[in-house]
């Protein structure tokens, strides 16, 4: 039997509590989420963290920026009761990013649970690293992606028989493509049938949710019931038809017009990602640019300098439209059209989260970009407009 929470508009505001207090966590927990400046649930974190500490299997579709990532970081850590020599949470990622910045949420909420231990194993790291950190701890939370973790797996460096939470972030990602989906698998079976398992993600079709529910016991299902509400509320979205050798000028333009914290620019490949960082460093826009197969050491640094504010400008590739959390990316642009309406709807998710305001500017310039873009209006019944000549700052700022 499957439980189903169905999120409507308004329908949790006066039965939830109002705040973390209500969902007696560890006074340990509590701290810490006061010392991150956390006050309210969102709707998502109201509807899942009091499922998820009953140990119920979640499967949890919720739009971006809502939060996703505190659900099951707060959740297991509420549950965890260490023990030397077990590791008892694994978190598979689809991205070496993805999978840093949920070590990093896990800790920092852990601050005050100094017997907590979390690291992160991804690839692009020397695997030796890794077989030397694992011969001297083994850790309570273990967080990377599917690749690195199934090779330590099989060397018996990494044991995950004591596993009691399992989770998928952006599971619609993992467990879309054959390689991927059979390392989450492999994984999978190496923890023990009694496990919790929690999955995220922002996306989930009919055909993703019943490949989802062969992981999970009597789940609960916190699902967006209209993907009408998929889209951000604070985010305003338009759209410029120009032909493609009018790119560069109308984006030089738009970074001189714009006020905005912080910008990611997507491209549809690793070639135009690069052409174009170096185009805008040419006419004297200090960008940076991220991509699959950048080295790490290089990826992490430029990663981390958009991070701290100290690059304002990102170029990127897809690789960077899922769940990367930056609070103070407010503009988008769309460089390029995604392939699909939900690459665009976790592209634009990049600003106007939790709440906040944001701007998505998308270049439309073949009839494939126009049926992608009509796809976006007619799914979640959005409308996207032309950009007008000016734009309040004050709308997206």
């Amino acid at each position: 039997m499957t439980r189903f929470f169905l999120l409507r508009r308004g329908s949790y505001v006066g039965i939830h509590s109002s705040g973390f207090r209500d969902f007696l966590l560890k006074p340990e927990l509590l701290r810490a989420i006061v010392d991150a400046g956390f006050e309210h649930p969102s709707q998502v974190q109201h509807e899942c963290i009091p499922q998820a500490i009953m140990n119920a299997d979640i499967l949890c579709q919720g739009k971006a920026g809502m939060g996703k990532t505190a659900v099951f970081v707060l959740s297991t850590l509420q549950t965890l009761e260490p023990v030397e020599g077990e590791t008892h949470v694994v978190v598979l990622c689809p991205t070496r990013e993805l999978a840093t910045q949920a070590c990093e949420e896990f800790v920092r909420f852990s601050k005050y649970l100094p017997a907590v231990s979390v690291v992160a194993l991804y690839g692009g790291v020397p695997v030796k690293t890794h077989r030397d950190l694992l011969a001297t701890e083994t850790p309570s939370v273990v967080v990377g992606t599917p690749g690195r973790i199934m090779q330590l797996l099989k060397e018996d460096r990494l044991k995950l028989g004591s596993c009691k939470a399992f989770v998928l972030d952006e599971c619609d990602k993992m467990l879309n493509t054959d390689d991927m989906r059979a390392q989450v698998q492999n994984i999978f079976q190496k923890t023990p049938k009694s496990k919790q398992v929690l999955m995220f993600t922002a996306t989930l079709s009919q055909e993703n949710k019943e490949l989802c529910k062969k992981f999970l016991r009597n789940p609960v299902e916190v699902c967006i019931d209209d993907e009408t509400k998929l889209v951000l509320h604070g985010l305003q979205q338009h759209y410029v038809k120009l032909a493609e050798n009018e790119k560069n000028r109308k984006l030089n333009d738009l970074l001189d017009s714009l006020e905005f914290n912080q910008v990611i620019i997507f491209t549809k490949s690793v070639s135009r990602c690069i052409q174009l960082n170096k185009l805008l460093n040419d006419c004297n826009f200090p960008s940076i640019n991220v991509y699959g197969n950048m080295p790490q050491e290089e990826r992490d640094k430029k990663f981390k300098l958009f991070r701290d504010f100290q690059a304002r400008i990102l170029v990127a590739t897809d690789m960077f439209a899922r769940g990367i959390d930056v609070e103070r990316i407010n503009v988008v642009i769309n460089y390029d059209m995604p392939e699909s309406s939900d690459t665009y709807l976790h592209r634009i998710g990049r600003a106007g989260r939790f709440g906040t305001k944001g701007l998505a500017i998308t270049f439309v310039s073949s009839d494939e970009d126009v049926n992608v873009l009509n796809n976006v209006q007619e799914r979640f019944l959005v409308n996207i407009t032309e950009l007008p000549e000016e734009i309040d700052a004050a709308a997206y700022m």
